[in-house]
């Protein structure tokens, strides 16, 4: 079994894991394909809304005002819109992410 993964009840070859919960509702979702050295804005930026990612492959680097966070493959993470922020690729391949606009 991979790590953080359960098999609810009554399911059989099937694993999984939680992400989030509530986070608000939902504005619109997108899928990012970024490539080696890739990412944005090459500023950071602010909004109204939030941004919930969730890391499908590879491995993203938040820059969230005077912090980086890296978001592993199978994970996820709510920016705030208000703090500064920008996403970018945080390995030598191709890293593969959703993302939640959220009120």
């Amino acid at each position: 079994m991979k790590e953080g993964f359960i098999t609810p009840p009554n399911h059989t070859n099937f694993e999984a894991k939680k992400l989030f919960g509530s986070v608000g509702e939902i504005i619109d979702g997108s899928i990012a394909y970024i490539d080696l050295q890739g990412g944005g804005p090459t500023e950071k930026h602010t909004h109204e809304h939030n941004h919930l990612f969730i890391v499908t492959s590879g491995e993203a680097k938040i820059l969230l005002g005077d912090e980086e966070i890296i978001v592993k493959k199978d994970e996820a993470f709510l920016v705030n819109g208000k703090t500064p922020h920008s996403v970018w690729n945080n390995i030598d391949g191709e890293t593969v992410m959703i993302g939640i606009s959220v009120k």
